[in-house]
Formats: C-alpha cells, structure tokens, sequence
C-alpha cells in the first residue's frame, strides 16, 4: 500500500501560493553535478536529455548503467552541502514575493535526503516549507491549493512536471524556468500556455502580475 504524502507542516495563509521545484531553479544542480562526477573519474556528455547513457567513465569512455548513475546522484543528494549554491536572485525575490504569497518548495528527490536540504536552504535564507518527493506533482500541488479561490504559481524545469500541474490545477500560473545548459537545450519543450521565465527577475515580474488583484 502506497504510503500519504504527509503535508502536515505546510500551513498557508489566506493569500495566493507560490510553488517551486529546486533543483536548476533555486539551487544550481547540473553545473555542481558535472564538477562533482569529475572528481569521481567520470563526466556527463549532453548527447540526450537524460542522465542514464550520456554519464561515462573519463578513463574508458564507457557510459554507466542506471544502478551506478542512480548512485552517483544518491551521492551527490548526500552531499549537496558542499556543491550547491543559489541562483542568481533567488534568496531575495522569494523573499520579496512571500510578503504578499505563501512560498513553498516541492523538490523531486529521495526523501531520505530531505534533511540535507533543509539545512541547505536554511543555511541560504530561504526558510520556506519544502516536500521532497518522487510522486507526481501535480497531484501533489493539487492536495496543497485544494481548490481555493485564489491565485497559484508553480514553477519547475521540467516540462512533464509543469504539465502534471497543469492537469491537476486550473488557471494556475505555469513557469519554465531553467538553466542555459547544454544538457537542459536538449530537454523537451513545453506545452503551448507554458510561459518561459528567463531569469528571477523576469519571474518576479509575471508572478506579481498574476497574483496582484486585477482593476476594475
């Protein structure tokens, strides 16, 4: 039996929600995860949009079968501390948005990292309630707004999570965010009402734009 995501520790106010994926959103991963295989004698060639056949090993050039590409990312989960920073604008946009939204994180991970995070984020500033979790995120981003009639937000770099939304919670804001990267230019495209944020700044702008009471 599947065991229920526990949302117990996110308490929102009465104000529009901000929800927001972590990993090349918040916190850099493929640029720190790229440095941290080097020092494990591999690299990650950007040949696909994926993890599993693109990371090889420097000396052999052979690519790594999943269970070792699946260990390596639980490694780099382990220590993320050490690798990770914010991106640029980051700390102080949520801070200046969640004056008039509830923020919260919802990050595609093990759970069982879920304190390593924590303290990352904490260590950073951004205090905000967090889920960690590999379940869809739609359904989860649905238990979260439970239909209230105000203004949401979610903001992820990949496309099947911002669709998963999308299905799961109408007139929600949808927002592409991603990194320049090599690998993320192979990443598949989002849908058609999808809107492409290209920095915090730019996010800051379409965020306040739809949370903002309309004129009437």
């Amino acid at each position: 039996m599947t065991e229920i995501l526990d949302l117990s520790h996110v308490r929102l106010g009465d104000r529009p929600l901000v929800v927001c994926d972590i990993d090349d959103v918040v916190l850099h991963f493929v640029a720190p995860f790229q440095e941290f295989l080097r020092g494990e004698g591999h690299e990650l060639l950007p040949r696909s949009f994926r993890l599993t056949g693109n990371i090889v090993s420097v000396e052999t050039q052979i690519a790594l079968e999943h269970p070792d590409v699946r260990r390596l990312i639980e490694a780099f989960f382990e220590a993320q501390e050490n690798w990770q920073i914010p991106t640029d604008l980051v700390v102080q946009t949520l801070d200046a948005l969640s004056k008039d939204a509830d923020v919260v994180f919802l990050t595609a991970m093990p759970p069982r990292y879920r304190e390593h995070r924590r303290r990352l984020l904490d260590q950073i500033g951004l205090t905000f309630p967090m889920i960690a979790s590999e379940e869809p995120k739609g359904p989860i981003m649905q238990r979260l707004h439970a239909g209230r009639p105000l203004p949401s937000v979610f903001i992820d770099d990949m496309a099947h999570n911002l669709h998963s939304v999308r299905d799961h919670v109408s007139e929600c804001l949808l927002l592409h965010m991603m990194p320049d990267s090599p690998l993320h230019l192979l990443a598949p495209k989002p849908a058609e009402g999808i809107v492409r944020a290209t920095d915090w700044a730019h996010a800051a702008e379409l965020i306040r734009s739809h949370i903002q009471p309309k004129a009437a």
